[in-house]
């Protein structure tokens, strides 16, 4: 494979394609609107002014995009990957997005000889930027072999977790994890508070114990208790992926009295947090 398409070029999007380009493959983009196409092409990267016309020109897609519903229409419709791809090509999805909607478009794609896996990633723009985040793969492994090659070079690490599907389903575990970790941790800082103490200082204690974790060792330092909160990452975005979390969650009708009650926030916290504002804003939400 040596020619590679990337379509959906914000900031991980973006990222993934220079990263590829940097690692010697041709890399077409395409991003639907037409300012964002002329500022990558300006800044050194090839684009289509079409998904058809990236379609019919590369071996493989990946795919950078906000939702379950965008990935359909992309791949599904009438101008999409589906009618335009050719017999071989293989489509990478790191969108977060809904584990069902991500089987169904598999199956269709199957029967034209389309491979699907789906690779949501993780470490934000600058991970994509500098190929270091993490990805997690959900497809045949035959197929996840032979595209080894192009992942390495967009990412650092990479886990096969099950058939197509799974790699959604990790992602979407992955997120809730972290979104609750965020609540707790941030209640924590305020009980530190609350008790005299300097919530830094607890933290560096909690990093050294079994507290330790990307969320305390990290995102505190790096985004929280120096009020940058510029993740790249925002509320919106993270609400999505708890809303498909407790989908899941309902599906399997797995006992989580605790994953319900941070969904419950999180869905709540619209209230006070808006959209548009950072996801690690999240410790600040305090329940009227």
């Amino acid at each position: 494979m040596k020619k590679i398409g990337v379509i959906g070029l914000g900031n991980m999007g973006k990222g993934m394609a220079f990263s590829l380009k940097r690692g010697g493959y041709d890399v077409l983009g395409f991003d639907a609107v037409e300012v964002t196409r002329a500022t990558i092409s300006q800044e050194g990267l090839a684009c289509a002014g079409s998904i058809a016309e990236l379609a019919e020109a590369v071996d493989m897609v990946v795919l950078s995009l906000p939702t379950s519903d965008i990935v359909e229409k992309v791949v599904l419709g009438e101008d999409g990957l589906l009618r335009h791809g050719k017999k071989g090509l293989v489509i990478v999805d790191t969108t977060t997005a809904d584990p069902n909607s991500t089987r169904r478009i598999a199956a269709e794609l199957k029967s034209a000889g389309i491979d699907f896996v789906d690779g949501p990633v993780s470490g934000g723009p600058k991970g994509a930027a500098t190929a270091t985040m993490g990805m997690v793969l959900g497809g045949d492994k035959e197929v996840i072999d032979r595209i080894e090659p192009v992942l390495s070079v967009m990412s650092g690490k990479r886990v096969h977790v099950g058939p197509v599907g799974a790699g959604h389903v990790a992602k979407l575990l992955n997120n809730l994890v972290t979104g609750t970790h965020l609540l707790i941790s941030g209640e924590a800082a305020r009980i530190a508070t609350a008790a005299g103490l300097d919530p830094q200082q607890i933290f560096e204690g909690l990093s050294a114990g079994s507290a330790g974790s990307k969320v305390i060792d990290n995102f505190f330092p790096t985004w929280i208790f120096n009020g940058a909160f510029n993740s790249g990452f925002t509320m919106k975005l993270m609400r999505k992926d708890l809303r498909l979390a407790m989908n899941l969650i309902r599906e399997t009708e797995a006992p989580t009295p605790l994953a319900k009650e941070a969904g419950r926030l999180w869905a709540k916290s619209i209230e006070g947090i808006e959209d548009p504002e950072d996801f690690n804003r999240i410790v600040q939400y305090i329940e009227k």
